[in-house]
């Protein structure tokens, strides 16, 4: 594996995570969205993205929130179990020979990143039945939830899907059962939706699910979540379709890598004890007087 350039840390002691005693995300009533057909419409969008359009790969999908999905009906059952961790905090993968040294590099990369901040572990796999086929088909960016048992697939489309370490984080984050951080249930609290903003047949991308389906595992709201929208996601007319509340500057949607809160709440949902690493600021542009940011620290274990 690549090892990936770590800058400073913070440590995570083991008392931050033994409080939060909640392993499940319930995602039965999301099955009707999440199953479906690689999109061939998707991928011809994504072949043509370069990084100056103001919007993330995986922000162009006709997927569930863009870029969700469970490939054909016989995996829907997959989203009927409640449980959705990895266990033993560990997930075998393979990894498509299509892709370049340099792409196969940056997956290998994200995994390490990931590995390096949390108790996650990824195994290349020799057998098992349950693991993630990484493939580069023609659809898009893309990423089945959680756990299911069996085979689970990551699509990242070449080149635009292995541009960025982000990208990359925010697939692996769904394959270990993670939804987008604007769906929030407190969502509106933080951010204003831009409804008048959004292109037509795209508003369902833009839902946010109640506490009792999504855990948030007691972390702060998170503007600079690699899980988060960009600020023009799927936008109709070029304006923004999600601001911060009480400052529309703030960014959203970056891709450069896991935030402090992404790694926390992995901790936490994987109940990672012992001692974390944890990556310090490293987007100031996050920080604002009147706005706490994520990056700025929300709370004294990050600080």
């Amino acid at each position: 594996m690549i090892a990936s350039p770590v800058s400073s840390y913070h440590e995570v002691s083991d008392n931050d995570l033994e409080s939060v005693d909640n392993d499940k995300i319930d995602l039965k009533d999301l099955e009707n969205i999440m199953y479906g057909v690689p999109s061939e419409e998707t991928g011809k969008k994504v072949a043509e993205w370069h990084e100056n359009v103001g919007v993330n790969p995986e922000e162009l999908g006709e997927y569930a929130e863009g870029d969700i999905l469970f490939p054909g009906a016989s995996l829907r059952s997959a989203l009927r179990s409640e449980y959705t961790r990895w266990p033993n905090k560990t997930l075998h993968f393979m990894i498509s020979p299509v892709f370049t040294d340099r792409e196969e590099a940056l997956i290998l990369e994200a995994m390490n990143d990931i590995q390096k901040n949390t108790c996650i572990r990824f195994v290349q796999r020799t057998g098992e039945s349950a693991y993630i086929q990484i493939t580069a088909g023609f659809s898009g960016c893309w990423s089945s939830i959680g756990y299911s048992g069996s085979r689970v697939y990551i699509n990242l489309q070449r080149p635009g899907c292995v541009r960025k370490i982000g990208t990359i984080e925010h697939e692996l984050m769904h394959a270990m059962g993670f939804i987008h951080e604007q769906a929030r249930s407190d969502r509106d609290d933080k951010v204003i939706i831009q409804w008048q903003n959004i292109k037509s047949g795209s508003e369902n991308n833009f839902e946010k699910y109640s506490q009792t389906v999504v855990d948030d595992f007691g972390v702060q709201y998170d503007y600079g979540s690699v899980m988060h929208y960009s600020n023009r996601a799927f936008s109709a007319n070029g304006r923004p379709t999600i601001i911060a509340r009480g400052n529309p500057n703030i960014p959203m949607g970056q891709r450069d890598g896991l935030s402090p809160n992404d790694i926390l709440k992995i901790n936490r949902m994987y109940k990672c004890y012992g001692k974390r690493k944890v990556r310090q600021d490293k987007h100031p542009e996050y920080s604002n007087a009147s706005i706490t940011s994520p990056w700025n620290c929300w709370f004294g274990i990050l600080c």
